[in-house]
């Protein structure tokens, strides 16, 4: 594959190369017309402690690293025009993605254009890339607990023109419970949003007490995520099996690194 584009200011011709190393295709029955992929930290070009494919410009890194890798994510990208970036702030803001270059502050984005893609960046927090059934609309959240116990998902959800049962979800690379050691204000704050009967003991089961530390608890956030989006009515729902802390050759981790960059979520219809 071939890929000339301009940019940002770069003019990027290149041969795709390892793209199997450098990005995960979800595995769910999206329709044809929507594309998803989720970047890993394998390709790029920056140095420790961001190596090597950071594509977030928040952490420290090298701005020019990070614009270059953002451009040639999408040359890399085939029926891809535009991406939207996000500035992320554990809110619960949606905003409706945009093709004018400008970076937004929210933690989800969606979008029914073609060749535009909803990103997300993530180093623990949850990925969720979201679609509808008729491929008409797409979205991607950044779900972190706090963004969660909040109700992003909720928001994101009642974006989309077609109703909870319609939609799919794909739940992206985040902190597996046994690396995400809470407080007890943490328990609190899902026992706060819980919705049902049913969606408080789906928390209480996401939560396990540290057999280490008192008051603390090791928190499943795709259970947590799941939770939600069963109260939300959504049935179809897959991935979610993968934990970024434990796997350092292909992730970035915060807890495990503190200084350390950024994969990015993206979705978008063709």
């Amino acid at each position: 594959l071939i890929c000339s584009k301009r940019v940002n200011g770069y003019l990027l011709i290149d041969t795709v190369k390892d793209f199997d190393s450098r990005f995960i295709v979800p595995q769910w029955p999206a329709p044809a017309n929507v594309s998803a992929v989720i970047t890993t930290r394998q390709g790029g070009d920056s140095s420790a402690p961001f190596a090597a494919h950071n594509l977030a410009l928040h952490v420290g890194d090298d701005p020019q690293l990070v614009q270059a890798a953002r451009a040639r994510l999408l040359c890399d990208l085939p029926k891809l025009d535009s991406i939207q970036w996000l500035e992320q702030v554990h809110g619960v803001k949606v905003v409706d993605a945009q093709a004018d270059g400008r970076v937004r502050t929210a933690d989800a984005c969606i979008t029914d254009k073609i060749g535009l893609a909803c990103a997300v960046m993530t180093a623990d927090c949850l990925p969720l890339l979201i679609c509808d059934q008729s491929g008409t609309q797409v979205a991607a959240v950044h779900a972190g607990w706090r963004g969660l116990a909040k109700g992003i998902i909720s928001k994101a959800i009642a974006r989309f023109d077609q109703p909870a049962d319609q939609l799919l979800v794909y739940l992206g690379p985040a902190i597996g419970r046994d690396h995400f050691e809470v407080g007890v204000e943490v328990l609190e704050a899902f026992y706060r949003s819980a919705k049902t009967v049913s969606h408080i003991e789906a928390v209480t089961t996401a939560f396990v007490p540290s057999a280490a530390r008192p008051m603390k608890y090791l928190a499943d956030i795709y259970a947590l995520a799941r939770a939600e989006l069963s109260v939300l009515g959504v049935t179809s729902v897959y991935g979610g099996d993968d934990c970024t802390y434990s796997n350092s050759d292909a992730y970035f981790s915060y807890r495990r690194d503190g200084a350390t960059g950024r994969m990015a979520s993206l979705i978008w219809l063709s």
